[in-house]
């Protein structure tokens, strides 16, 4: 130890004599530079922070020159732990020092001496992460987990001696130094989960320094990082175990954890800047935390088969329960247009995420049926059209889970289906409710008379199919309807519907009835092109043909009537 610290002691007094020849070269050559002229130079206020100079202020040769000398002392620590002559452990230990106080000095430069400032702090990266990479790959002598700590360490220590002057040059170093290093032992490794805790650690104190408006734009550097971290350890952890002999074993709860942490780092920070600091939220947040929620998601899906669904479900409930709050109590749709939009879309997203995981086909139709009709019915109450959107969307969901859109298909054009449940009659019913009630949300905007429009559509698509299958069923008492006869009921349904929504639409001035009935009419022509023609009888051809034609007639005299 005598040994290693008299080594120290020569290389230290090596540096500072160079350092003192440096200083007598620069100011015997600026002695004679200002010689020949006293210039009159106006006072400038002094740089402060990351302030950009002139580099010629700083002498640039000179700072190159020390920097270099930096280097030089770092592979001075290399011989010394290639011979052998110290503890190894020693000698990491000095180098890390070593690293570190270049660090230091990076943050101690000039307020004005911005080069200075990065050179140095370039400095200690080039120290720290060769040597890290060489100690954990060539020699192994640091496990991943303590290279992983000094790397998170590096960055956090960056952040301390850089806050109080607002030193981001010095920041930025330091995390692109330990974001890219730490990917890379993390491949080359095969040891991933050290270096993903890391990452992690590194982009919460980059959060936490965004909330505070310290270096927002470190968050472009984190992000796509630990993102790509977490991507790489749930595709790895998916892959049978006999193609990834040389990976590192992870633990069940750590492939599970991972992915959540990464959800509730990100979570957090967007709802205390949006929620709390009443800032807009930012398009790359917006995809941020839908990146880390499919993260998350998976993560329990795939590695918590037991309990992953539930809790996810749960989980989803509860966000979307948050989300609701927020978008309904916490942001003015006029001024907060976007935040109130993206809250409530993650909204009903959530509730329909929360229930397909959750609920069995019987109780989450009813679910989604029930919740239409109340979204729609406070959505009328309170002047809200956001809450009859999601009422339109779950009424859809609704639909799509109880079979009635691909019922209603089939009873509407091709091969007439069996039957159907009670579930599908209780979402048709839900369909025309949630249209009697939204309906009474009167207004000239284009998203008002869309609203009515799609409620309509979904009402009358509803009853068509109910009025259809009733007959057929009625006509199948007496005798066996083939594909003929169900064409032309069929043809007789959907005219009379196109009149009704006419006359409805007319009398009451109700225009989504209107443009609804020329839908059905439209609906009709392209029945008798594909269905009738090809595939019916003569006579009953004629039928359908001579239906169609008394709409064509009869709907638009209605319209311009009632106009």
């Amino acid at each position: 130890m005598d040994d290693l610290l008299g080594a120290l002691a020569r290389l230290v007094a090596r540096l500072e004599d160079l350092e003192r020849r440096v200083s007598a070269l620069e100011s015997r050559s600026f002695t004679v530079a200002s010689s020949p002229a006293q210039a009159v130079v106006p006072d400038k206020p002094a740089a402060t922070g990351d302030e950009l100079v002139p580099p010629q202020a700083e002498n640039i040769f000179s700072v190159a020159g020390k920097a270099m000398l930096g280097i030089a002392g770092a592979y001075v620590l290399r011989a010394v732990a290639e011979s052998g002559s110290f503890p190894k452990l020693a000698v990491i230990v000095l180098a890390l020092a070593y690293a570190g106080m270049w660090l230091v000095w990076a943050a101690r430069a000039p307020a004005n001496a911005r080069f200075t400032r990065v050179a140095y702090a370039v400095t200690a990266s080039v120290i720290l992460a060769p040597m890290l990479s060489e100690l954990t790959l060539r020699f192994q002598v640091l496990s991943p987990a303590v290279a992983a700590g000094l790397l998170a360490a590096f960055v956090v220590g960056a952040y301390s001696l850089a806050w109080r002057g607002n030193l981001a040059s010095v920041v930025w170093v330091a995390e692109a130094t330990a974001v890219s290093t730490a990917l890379a032992l993390m491949i080359l490794s095969h040891d991933l989960a050290p270096y993903i805790a890391a990452l992690l650690l590194v982009a919460a104190a980059t959060e936490l320094a965004a909330a505070r408006n310290r270096w927002p734009s470190l968050r472009f550097l984190a992000v796509p990082a630990v993102d790509f971290a977490v991507l790489i350890l749930i595709y790895i952890s998916t892959l049978p175990s006999s193609s990834r002999p040389d990976y590192a074993v992870i633990s069940p709860s750590l492939l599970v954890w991972f992915p959540s942490f990464l959800f509730l780092i990100y979570g957090v920070s967007i709802a205390c800047r949006t929620v709390l600091l009443r800032q807009k939220i930012t398009i790359f947040e917006i995809a941020q935390a839908v990146i880390a929620f499919l993260s998350g998601s998976l993560g329990w899906l795939w590695f918590a088969p037991g309990v992953g669904r539930t809790t996810l479900g749960g989980a989803c409930w509860f966000l979307s329960a948050a989300c609701y709050t927020a978008a309904f109590f916490c942001f003015d749709r006029i001024a907060e247009q976007r935040n109130y939009h993206v809250y409530s879309t993650w909204s009903v997203a959530l509730v329909l995420a929360g229930c397909f995981l959750l609920l069995p086909q019987i109780p989450l139709v009813l679910v989604l049926s029930l919740a239409s009709i109340v979204a729609i019915l406070i959505g009328v109450r309170v002047a809200r059209l956001t809450l009859e959107f999601h009422g339109l969307i779950y009424l859809t969901a609704a639909a799509l889970a109880s079979s009635l859109l691909a019922y209603a298909a089939r009873a509407l054009a091709g091969t007439f289906p069996t039957a159907p449940g009670w579930i599908v009659w209780t979402v048709a019913v839900s369909a025309v409710v949630c249209y009697a009630i939204g309906g009474r949300f009167q207004g000239e905007l284009w998203n008002q008379r869309l609203l009515r429009l799609l409620a309509a559509i979904l009402a009358v698509s509803a009853v068509a199919t109910f009025l259809v299958s009733g007959l057929v069923w009625l006509a199948a008492i007496g005798m066996t309807p083939g594909a003929a006869q169900v064409a032309v009921i069929r043809t007789l349904i959907t005219c009379a519907l196109a009149l009704a929504l006419a006359f409805s639409g007319s009398r009451w001035h109700r225009v989504e009835l209107v443009w609804t009935a020329y839908g059905t009419l439209a609906f009709v022509t392209a029945k008798l092109l594909f269905e009738d023609l090809p595939h019916g009888h003569s006579g009953w051809i004629a039928i359908s043909i001579f239906l169609y034609a008394l709409a064509l007639i009869i709907v638009p005299r209605l319209t311009r009537t009632s106009a």
